[in-house]
């Protein structure tokens, strides 16, 4: 009898900070990345809702990411705000395929002890699966949540919302990815 195929960690994925380096300096965009302007329907909502003019975000997006990522050996999963809403305004742009999504609360509320709202919802969707989560607002906080609270492994890799995911973030995100193949 074959034994099932190992499966891949997952990598999940935020877009602000990591793909969209929504903190850089003035009208400067880091190299490589262009500037896209969108209007996704729940961000028109939402600033509808406050009574406010929904402008279009400026979105600064590297194409060859999604290539890189696709090649780091993941199964990869959004863990955004964007929600489902990154398969239809980032995917297409980074060359990546319907995405699997890790949806949160319709109420975005900050935890009452601090920790990222999105933090349980990572690990509930990880279900004990090794992944790894790269996000530019993770703290000592959310390392002591995971490392309680989830079986297996699990990499939680802050990323520079000044500079997304840098040359550095990939070698880290690819060495961890072999780790967790070599101990299948």
């Amino acid at each position: 009898m074959a034994a099932d195929p190992p499966q891949r960690p997952l990598l999940m994925l935020d877009v602000d900070g990591p793909l969209n380096p929504f903190a850089a300096r003035g009208p400067r965009r880091p190299r490589g990345y262009r500037t896209h302007r969108m209007l996704p329907p729940s961000y028109v909502a939402r600033r509808e809702a406050a009574g406010r003019r929904a402008r279009p975000l400026r979105v600064r997006l590297n194409a060859a990411h999604g290539e890189r990522l696709l090649g780091l050996g993941y199964e990869l999963v959004w863990a955004t705000t964007w929600a489902a809403e990154a398969n239809e305004y980032i995917a297409p742009l980074l060359g990546l395929p319907r995405l699997p999504v890790v949806e949160w609360p319709e109420d975005l509320v900050p935890e009452l002890d601090g920790l990222l709202f999105k933090t349980r919802h990572v690990v509930a969707w990880a279900a004990g699966r090794p992944f790894a989560w790269v996000d530019d607002a993770l703290t000592a906080k959310e390392r002591r949540f995971v490392s309680a609270h989830h079986p297996g492994p699990a990499l939680l890799h802050h990323v520079d919302p000044r500079w997304g995911l840098r040359e550095d973030d990939f070698a880290t995100l690819a060495r961890w990815a072999g780790r967790c193949a070599k101990e299948q």
